[in-house]
């Protein structure tokens, strides 16, 4: 079995993990200093989020240099120390690779605004005149992600392509300039060490030929999207095949850690689990985010549901799990409790495949409330200033103290790249190492217990003992057994027909009754041996 197969994934928000220098910033230096945490959760990989230069029109993700690090997060230098920092602690790393769009800083924009229309220039993006007797409206109906048409006209009348803001203008990747370029990329960043990649906006690259209107509806049905004329374009899959073959076939530079496969994770808003498996089948990607789980409500039904098709979906290898990340409201605050929060992870490290985690999942951080005049994300102006956006979940890491910034940073509370809530100091790594109830303990044990209890298979579906319109899930993966309460009322356990004994409870139980949002770990046999077990593995 490969080690992504089942391996767990730590999503690292430079900006906001740890600062190095003071100057309120996290950055690659503080990371490398603070890597020992991600290992000592138990993760298997770290993904860095985009740490090249960029105007921060969107955290990051409007790009100026694809193989550049950004001046405020450190050097080159600083890159290939924390490379050899995460292998040295026995951790891949991933990268972030943005190929839909470019910042609007990037010389190829600049290129292109300065060249016209119909240069060669302007065709590494999409430019097209407008509708209308004096092409005053847009060449379609597309809206933004970010709210808002997805166009934007330049000062000689051509409008450019953006499905998200207008600094970031989207490359056309019928271009074979395009294609060329992006085929460096993944070699630079090879040959740099890193151990894959995470493809932004992966189902978005290609637009429907012709650029036609896309309709009523637009984002508010996820099962359609696939009918998106912007959206999961036939093209993109030889385009994949393409990058795996480069990946499979690039020496390992010296220092790797063995196994040396690479990978590549899909970040594919595609909702139909069918469609979703074409990204993951043996030649393209390996991997895929599962967004159908992360968007299920609280609900036994719902989410047997989602585990169900997912796991079904033909030909599409290992599913990938996860909870939180950069973009969405975090559990604690989304599923309505951190109870909810600590049921739902164990609920998704006992699921067979792999699991991605977030920056602060691990500590049971609650979605932070930025106030008007620190917000940075675009869709606050985007949207009138009524959608508050994702920067409740991009607040720096506690690390220690009782007051901000707690440890992330030598700055002043009012100087870190985003504020944190005053009220955090329990939610500390160093207040949870200390607390054997704490969600960090809870993560670290989970971790452990699951690396002992590996699924042969991270492709067969469980075996379930509940039943698909029970209010509780209860399945079977290897020598590990998870219960999952989601009812309003105790369940007795003991009356499922379970193997195994109890290791480990999000919560606290009263003999065999498991109390609502509650799960519970039973297992066949002891953990491995090489694994020391402690008191955080008893159920609480």
């Amino acid at each position: 079995m490969s080690w992504w197969q089942d391996a767990v994934c730590y999503e690292l928000y430079p900006r906001a993990f740890a600062d190095s220098d003071g100057d309120g910033i996290g950055d690659l230096a503080g990371a490398a200093e603070r890597l020992e945490h991600v290992a000592e959760l138990g993760a298997d990989a770290v993904w860095i989020t985009p740490f090249y230069p960029s105007p921060l029109a969107d955290g990051g993700y409007d790009i100026s240099d694809h193989t550049g690090v950004a001046a405020d997060l450190g050097t080159d230098a600083d890159f290939d120390r924390l490379v050899a920092r995460a292998h040295a602690l026995g951790l891949k790393l991933i990268v972030d690779l943005v190929p839909n769009h470019t910042s609007d800083r990037h010389p190829w924009f600049r290129q292109a605004l300065k060249a016209g229309p119909g240069s060669p220039e302007r065709a590494r993006y999409l430019f097209r005149p407008g509708r209308g007797p004096a092409g005053q409206l847009p060449p379609n109906d597309w809206q933004s992600a970010f709210g808002g048409p997805a166009w934007t006209r330049v000062a000689d009348g051509e409008w450019y392509c953006h499905l998200h803001a207008p600094e970031q203008p989207d490359l056309d990747w019928r271009n074979p300039e395009v294609r060329s370029a992006f085929a460096g990329i993944l070699r630079h960043w090879l040959d740099r060490g890193v151990d894959g990649f995470r493809v932004d906006v992966a189902h978005a690259l290609f637009k429907a030929e012709g650029l036609p209107d896309a309709g009523p509806g637009q984002h508010t049905d996820p099962l359609r999207n696939h009918l998106m004329p912007y959206y999961d374009q036939e093209e993109l899959h030889p385009l994949y095949r393409e990058w795996r073959a480069l990946l499979d076939t690039r020496p390992a530079p010296p220092g790797a850690v063995p196994p040396t496969q690479r990978v590549m994770v899909a970040e594919a808003a595609v909702f139909d689990p069918a469609r979703l498996a074409r990204y993951t089948r043996p030649d393209e990607m390996h991997q895929a985010f599962n967004f159908a789980f992360l968007e299920a409500p609280w609900d036994a039904v719902a989410l047997r549901r989602v585990i169900d098709s997912s796991l079904a979906a033909p030909g599409g290898g290992p599913v990938t799990w996860l909870l939180s990340s950069h973009d969405a409201v975090r559990p604690v605050t989304r599923l309505g409790s951190a109870a909810r929060a600590r049921a739902a992870a164990l609920l998704m490290l006992a699921l067979p495949g792999s699991a991605y985690l977030y920056q602060g999942e691990e500590l049971g951080l609650p979605q932070a409330d930025i106030p008007d005049d620190r917000i940075r994300d675009p869709l606050w102006e985007r949207s009138g200033r009524t959608d508050r956006g994702r920067d409740g979940s991009r607040v720096p890491l506690p690390w220690s103290g009782e007051h901000p910034p707690y440890g992330f940073t030598t700055a002043g509370p009012d100087d870190t790249w985003l504020p944190q809530p005053d009220g955090w100091a329990p939610h500390t790594v160093a207040a949870q190492t200390q607390d054997p109830d704490s969600t960090l303990a809870l993560y670290r044990a989970a971790l452990r217990l699951r690396r002992a209890h590996p699924a042969p298979d991270p492709t067969a579906p469980p075996h379930w003992y509940s039943a698909p319109g029970d209010d509780h899930l209860a399945f079977r993966r290897s020598t590990l057994t998870c219960v999952v309460n989601l009812g309003e009322r105790p369940l007795r356990w003991t009356g499922l027909g379970l193997t195994g004994r109890p290791v480990l409870a999000s919560g606290p139980t009263d003999g065999d009754r498991l109390p609502p949002d509650t799960a519970l770990w039973l297992a066949d046999a002891p953990a491995a041996p090489h694994h020391e077990r402690d008191s955080h593995d008893r159920p609480r």
